[in-house]
């Protein structure tokens, strides 16, 4: 899938204006150039990264209450998911935090963010933080039981947990749930047919 089909899918089903996309447009091309020198994504999904990056992050839109206060995305690599939520986001009270170990990475983000003038702050590594976030995302991070642990040492209070996984979704929530067992939902993933995301309510 190319990106003018992408950009097709994000205007219609996933409500995405043309202000949006100019700046998911520049976002991309940003991401391609650093590629050249540094590893943002893997080198086989740069002709993808329409499909493969920016559609996967993006349809987390529609599970997402952008009334709340602010989300936290951990591990965010280049800006996936929490960047294209935020070039989404319409409401200026509402904060997205980036966590992200990686020095390079974060100077790419803070450029980004510079650029398009979003509203997202770039923090480090996520074992080092406090997070006080209602939403809290990820992709590509850690296992679920990882996640959930980590999560839940170091949010303040409870949050909503949204996952993208791929085929081992169902896999890794029995294992995540052999101690201790969280209501959840899964969601089919709308670039993948094996892919899921996983929905969760963490009360502390």
């Amino acid at each position: 899938m190319q990106q003018l089909e992408v950009i097709n899918i994000l205007k219609k089903n996933l409500n995405f204006n043309d202000d949006s996309i100019e700046k998911l447009k520049k976002f991309t091309n940003r991401v391609l150039e650093e590629n050249q020198n540094y590893n943002l994504i893997a080198k086989s999904t740069e002709t993808q990264i329409w499909h493969r990056h920016i559609l996967d992050s993006a349809q987390l839109v529609k599970f997402i209450d952008f009334n709340l206060n602010s989300m936290a995305d951990l591990g965010t690599g280049a800006g996936f998911p929490g960047l294209v939520l935020e070039i989404f986001n319409k409401n200026k009270a509402f904060h997205v935090k980036l966590y992200e170990k990686s020095p390079v990475k974060r100077r790419f983000l803070r450029g980004v963010i510079k650029e398009l003038r979003l509203n997202a702050e770039v923090l480090g590594d996520v074992r080092d933080e406090v997070i006080d976030s209602d939403i809290i995302i990820c992709r590509a991070f850690k296992k679920l039981d990882q996640i959930i642990q980590v999560s839940r040492e170091i949010a303040r209070k409870p949050y909503k947990l949204m996952i993208l996984k791929g085929q081992n979704a169902h896999k890794e929530i029995k294992k995540s749930f052999k101690i201790k067992k969280y209501s959840y939902k899964l969601e089919n993933s709308i670039t993948n047919k094996d892919s899921k995301i996983i929905l969760m309510e963490i009360n502390k």
